[in-house]
């Protein structure tokens, strides 16, 4: 049920992080910050700007960088799992839509990881986000996108299902409207005395090519584009992708 905090309400953010830990792992967390703490300068120098910051999973520990973090997010309750944590004092927080809300000064660097930016479920707002984010930047800033290429190449013909995890006691599968580029990643959970329970988050996926667009309306231009956070290559079989753009002029 959606609340004031999104799909993201005290209910998903009690238990975020256990049920993310994976993307809280070591190896999940220090390539990217490696990639952002060099996109925002000198330690002291660039700031970064995390748009849907979430619990702090990649402002933290960029911030224990030496880089001055500042986050946009719609949940309180995930705002507030942050503030609780160490180090969570130093990362200010503007409560509010990314696409459309202000974070005070200007950034050397945005960013938008784990697939966020298809939180926002329409077009307009995708590219209102990126306009968001080249008013923030300053000139020569960079805006990175960590999302995944959507798998439509796995779904055959009548089909609008692609499981992401199935396991004993949990199942992931996301649907597809090709028609509308809409769809919902759902989560089914059954704990081992039979209770189960249920939870559907709506996203809107989009392509790389349209991505480059929507950066071009907002006046920044395709940088780099990697398959992960180590660099590799993006190629027709990368599953997902880390694209970096930088605004252009003044």
């Amino acid at each position: 049920m959606i609340d004031d905090d999104g799909y993201f309400g005290e209910a998903v953010a009690a238990t975020y992080d256990e049920s993310s830990a994976a993307m809280f792992a070591p190896e999940a967390v220090e390539p990217a910050v490696e990639v952002l703490a060099g996109l925002a300068g000198p330690p002291g120098e660039g700031r970064a700007l995390e748009l849907g910051v979430g619990t702090g999973r990649i402002a933290l520990p960029l911030a224990g960088r030496g880089v001055e973090v500042h986050g946009i997010e719609l949940s309180r309750a995930m705002a507030d799992r942050l503030r609780t944590k160490p180090g969570g004092e130093a990362v200010g927080v503007t409560i509010g839509d990314f696409a459309t809300a202000r974070a005070p000064g200007t950034f050397s660097v945005a960013y938008l990881v784990f697939n966020t930016i298809m939180n926002l479920t329409t077009q307009d707002a995708q590219v209102d986000c990126f306009r968001n984010v080249a008013d923030h930047l300053e000139p020569g800033g960079t805006f990175v996108v960590e999302v995944m290429v959507p798998q439509l190449r796995k779904l055959p013909p009548g089909q609008n299902a692609v499981p992401f995890h199935v396991g004993e006691h949990r199942l992931g599968f996301d649907t597809y409207d090709v028609a509308t580029q809409a769809m919902a990643s759902h989560h089914v959970h059954v704990t081992e005395d039979g209770q189960g329970s249920f939870r559907s988050i709506p996203f809107r996926y989009v392509w790389p090519a349209e991505l480059d667009l929507m950066a071009r309306l907002a006046g920044m231009r395709l940088r780099d584009r990697w398959e992960d956070w180590g660099r590799r290559p993006f190629t027709g079989d990368s599953e997902q992708h880390v694209s970096v753009w930088e605004k252009v002029g003044g």
